[in-house]
């Protein structure tokens, strides 16, 4: 009798938490977008109600040519700067409220809110089966069941899902990139010369046959990068496999040698090549590789204002020296809307190591990217802070993104990335269309590969 009490008790809390998971889902669509934002706006109507996204190209644009800025003719509603900040630093992370308190002529442009990013009708129902049939696996950080090319938790319930959600995060089936980084000398007015790259990432979970983690044979995405410049690093290139349930496994070229090594412990915290030890690399992407580090916490969500509709900052045809400055991207060019995003906190595990003790992610809740991102040093105190924002690539439709920045606050410099100034616009549809397949990231292919 004991026992069948006790089935019968474990029986109706697990119908009850079913039932309430269904209960979750049916607000996607209704009360709650199809993938999990607040679709209201907020009681002052400085973010508005969500509609569907700006999914229709201006007229005349065509993918390839410089995007446009639809809301060019907006005039900036008003501006942050060390004048006025403290007044919004509620609105702000502590990173950002430090670089308008510290860097000279540091200022954040605020426009009006548009919630532009939108995803395609599959995508949708794919999300709202993955809010009742994706899971964790036992040991609460493992991806181990979810559709593909979909949010996995629209409704999530913890940090760890929330991450989820922006490892997985959707910029259509697959892309290539050309652009360079920029590191500015400390203590000079120049920019440092350009580390220009070529980049190309997939993911069978991008696909929208995508029939869950088991048909993606374990693989997370598949991403290769090579160095086309300066010609002392001409030809190096980083191939990386993210994996679900193991550490990323990574294959680097370096041309000088002609050889290509496996990399097993070029993750987490390790230096990124070529970034003056600026940047580590599980910052790229704002964040990449296993969660097994930390201890994801959920502190809830807060209007922030946030990077947003980076189309004019994102345009290949901007001139260099208009958009790279050298401790930040060009305010001129550079746009903040207000937004409401969930802010994840990720505390080091006791007997795990990591540069970073502590990380604050705040994560757009209509895109789940994270568009902010503070690491702090073991005396608590804010280290370095990243910022990038999303801007809508009709074409897919998604919203992605591509120029970022990385400022470190002990050694006042920055690191000025992905910037698209000067080269070719992205190719969001590279995938898609048959210009990049899987067999591109082959290790066995990587020499021959970077000098093609």
């Amino acid at each position: 009798m004991k026992y069948t009490t006790l089935f019968i008790s474990a029986t109706i809390a697990l119908g009850g938490a079913a039932y309430a998971a269904d209960q979750d889902a049916a607000r996607l669509g209704k009360d709650l977008t199809p993938v999990g934002a607040e679709r209201a706006g907020n009681k002052d109507g400085t973010i508005p109600e969500w509609t569907g996204g700006d999914m229709k190209a201006p007229a005349g644009w065509k993918p390839g040519t410089p995007r446009p800025d639809p809301y060019a003719s907006e005039k900036r509603q008003f501006t942050i700067d060390a004048s006025n900040v403290d007044k919004y630093k509620d609105k702000l992370a502590p990173g950002q409220l430090e670089m308008v308190k510290t860097i000279p002529g540091y200022r954040m442009d605020v426009y009006t809110t548009h919630r532009s990013c939108g995803f395609p009708e599959s995508f949708y129902e794919r999300t709202k089966k993955n809010a009742t049939a994706a899971k964790l696996g036992a040991n609460g950080q493992d991806l181990t069941e979810a559709l593909g090319a979909a949010v996995p938790f629209p409704i999530p319930q913890s940090g760890t899902e929330v991450m989820w959600n922006h490892k997985l995060h959707w910029k259509g089936e697959g892309f290539h990139i050309t652009y360079a980084g920029y590191i500015p000398p400390k203590g000079s007015e120049g920019i440092g010369e350009p580390l220009s790259q070529e980049e190309w990432q997939t993911s069978p979970m991008w696909s929208p046959s995508n029939k869950g983690v088991a048909d993606a044979r374990g693989i997370e995405s598949l991403y290769l990068n090579v160095f086309t410049g300066p010609p002392s690093i001409a030809g190096d290139a980083t191939l990386t496999q993210y994996n679900f349930e193991k550490a990323n496994d990574i294959w680097l070229y370096f041309a000088s040698q002609r050889r290509v090594r496996r990399a097993p412990t070029y993750q987490y915290d390790a230096p990124q090549l070529n970034t003056e030890n600026l940047l580590i690399v599980d910052q790229y992407m704002q964040f990449n590789g296993p969660l097994d580090r930390y201890d994801w916490k959920v502190t809830g969500k807060k209007e922030m204002y946030v990077p947003y509709n980076t189309y004019r900052v994102n345009s290949p045809a901007n001139k260099v020296e208009d958009v790279v400055k050298p401790k930040y991207l060009s305010r001129d060019l550079s746009r903040y809307e207000l937004h409401r995003v969930w802010v994840v906190e990720a505390k080091l595990k006791e007997g795990m190591r990591h540069t970073f003790p502590k990380r604050l992610f705040y994560i757009d809740e209509d895109t789940w990217t994270i568009l902010v991102e503070d690491m702090y040093d073991a005396q608590g105190k804010v280290w370095r802070t990243t910022e990038m924002g999303p801007y809508m690539a009709w074409e897919v439709p998604a919203c992605v993104w591509a120029a970022n920045t990385s400022y470190d606050h002990q050694t006042q410099r920055a690191v000025l990335d992905r910037v698209v100034a000067g080269y070719k616009e992205p190719d969001w549809l590279a995938t898609r269309e048959g210009r990049l397949k899987e067999k591109t990231f082959e290790p066995d292919g990587l020499r021959r590969f970077t000098t093609r």
